[in-house]
């Protein structure tokens, strides 16, 4: 059965259910990633920051966060 208004994508690997039309940075909000110390893939493609607000997500769509670590 089809849930309405709902969509599946992957995320790090693991499919996941969103609301359709949900945009990158309200998907990325929810989870509490922080901005200045992640970057973020959308199917294979680095995305610009400034412009996660516009894109939104779609059926199947792929999206790898990578978390910066420091060290020496």
């Amino acid at each position: 059965m089809k849930v309405k208004n709902k969509i599946k994508i992957q995320l790090n690997g693991k499919k996941i259910q969103i609301n359709n039309n949900e945009s990158l940075k309200k998907l990325v909000k929810r989870l509490n990633l922080p901005l200045n110390k992640v970057a973020i893939e959308l199917n294979k493609k680095i995305i610009d920051k400034k412009k996660m607000n516009i894109i939104k997500l779609n059926n199947n769509d792929i999206i790898e966060v990578v978390h910066f670590i420091g060290g020496g």
